[in-house]
């Protein structure tokens, strides 16, 4: 509540200014008043001083001291010294000769001790301003040169500021006042309107909004320097909300990450029981009939036999998985001729078989060298031909250059076989993910085939995708990086 009623920042900059300005006002009208004051006691000062000294002279002159005195009366009629009075004394002896005015003081003996007149004795000149009846007077004593006869003239002098300045006088303060108080409102707030868009940006930032407009700030200093307090603070919250979204997008993946390997260490465990539960049911079978016939047994080692294999093949996949999702980024890389590697793959598969009846073609160009490494390309060419052989129900497969960029190759294995229902083309590349759980488990397949050629080709900077071919059977389109000078 006490920052509700406190004074806003423009005020209390405003207040003092215009305390400061009024007081600069009313400090020129003090001293023009007191100069202008100062220049009418000059003038009253003067004119006593003429009428001091005329009636000197026609004292000394045996003229006629009241004839002059009745023309000053006269003359100064209806003026500020239109209630002069004179007073003329004789000190030798000791009376008051003449006065125009009542005068309190009746012979010279009475004024002889106020300080005025002693002043006059000792230098021909005495001044004085008295005050009786809050009614202020000037007087001006003169001495003759003889020292005979003292002239003493004196005048009101009250001079209030009204009349010193006229009726008017006060309209120019008033006006110079309101003039003062608006330029000092007006500047002030100039002054401090960067301080109230700052403090709005503030409130605003506490609300966390913190788009602003920084053309309202005005184009000086101040304003420079708001809108580069609000720029650098933009800036901030900037960093501040992509490290947040970084943050999230790690905290993901690492969520995501240990999600997959949950998810794989499940699968794992359920695709060694089967195996393993084969191998242990024959060899208890066997055990436990040891009279059973030769041909027997033999089916039974058989078959136990095909399921070490099958669980052989599966502990290298998951290693071969787990080490390319693991150590991507340790891999070697290096110049691979991709075409002696294919030339290699199809000599091979006459002694290992692994393309079973199914006939292999291939068509990539001399000198298509290529950034990775040989034996993962070798275990992912040999893979996407196991598929084929297992579950493809083909004639033929085969694999061919369809595209050169200049950064990448862009190559294409494929098949004639049946192909598979478009609903299963998004899964092709999850572990253990099979289209004919039944099937694919009688053919030997681990489930991971596909899923460590993706990997592999993720790791090596390309990419892979998947489609059934209009003239049936699948393709897959997968890209690998060329070799470079800077490789």
């Amino acid at each position: 509540m006490a920052s509700k009623r406190r004074f806003s920042y423009q005020w209390r900059q405003f207040l003092p200014v215009l305390g400061l300005t009024w007081t600069a006002v009313v400090l020129f009208f003090v001293y023009f008043y007191n100069r202008e004051l100062e220049a009418r006691t000059t003038i009253y000062r003067n004119h006593l001083e003429f009428i001091c000294d005329r009636i000197l002279v026609a004292c000394q002159g045996d003229e006629d001291v009241m004839r002059f005195a009745n023309f000053t009366s006269r003359y100064f009629e209806s003026t500020q010294f239109s209630e002069v009075k004179v007073f003329v004394y004789d000190s030798q002896n000791n009376k008051l000769l003449y006065n125009i005015g009542t005068s309190i003081l009746q012979d010279y003996s009475d004024a002889a001790p106020l300080p005025e007149y002693k002043e006059a004795e000792l230098t021909g000149r005495g001044e004085a301003v008295t005050k009786a009846d809050e009614e202020v007077n000037l007087s001006i004593i003169k001495r003759s040169e003889d020292g005979k006869y003292f002239v003493h003239a004196t005048v009101p002098f009250n001079v209030p500021f009204k009349d010193l300045f006229g009726k008017k006088s006060f309209w120019p303060l008033i006006i110079l006042l309101i003039v003062a108080s608006a330029l000092s409102y007006i500047s002030t707030k100039l002054l401090t309107r960067n301080v109230t868009l700052l403090r709005d940006f503030a409130q605003k930032a506490a609300d966390g909004k913190v788009d602003y407009d920084v053309s309202k700030f005005p184009h000086d200093e101040l304003g420079d320097i708001s809108r580069e307090i609000i720029k650098i603070y933009q800036e901030k919250d900037a960093a501040v909300s992509k490290s947040e979204k970084e943050h999230k997008v790690a905290i993901n993946a690492i969520e995501e990450k240990a999600r997959v390997k949950k998810q794989l260490t499940n699968n794992i465990n359920h695709e060694l029981k089967t195996p393993v539960g084969v191998i242990r049911g024959y060899l208890e079978t066997i055990r436990s009939n040891p009279d059973m016939d030769n041909d027997t047994k033999n089916h039974f080692l058989n078959r136990a036999y095909e399921n070490v294999e099958r669980l052989c093949n599966l502990l290298t996949d998951v290693g071969a998985i787990t080490l390319l999702e693991d150590g991507a980024k340790n891999i070697p890389v290096s110049e691979v001729d991709f075409h002696d590697l294919v030339f290699t793959i199809e000599h091979d598969l006459r002694v290992t078989g692994i393309a079973g009846n199914m006939k292999f073609n291939y068509d990539i160009p001399l000198n298509c060298y290529v950034k990775g490494n040989s034996n993962l390309l070798t275990g992912l060419i040999s893979n996407l031909i196991k598929n084929a052989a297992q579950y493809s129900h083909g004639t033929e497969m085969g694999i061919k250059l369809v595209v050169e960029s200049e950064k990448h190759y862009t190559f294409s294995f494929y098949d004639n076989g049946v192909g598979v229902e478009p609903d299963h083309l998004p899964h092709l590349f999850e572990r253990f993910y099979r289209v004919d759980a039944g099937r694919s488990r009688k053919s030997g397949g681990t489930g991971l085939g596909l899923p460590i050629v993706k990997n592999t080709i993720e790791a090596l900077g390309g990419s892979i995708s998947v489609h059934n071919r209009t003239e049936g059977g699948l393709e897959f389109l997968f890209t690998l990086e060329k070799w470079t000078r800077h490789s």
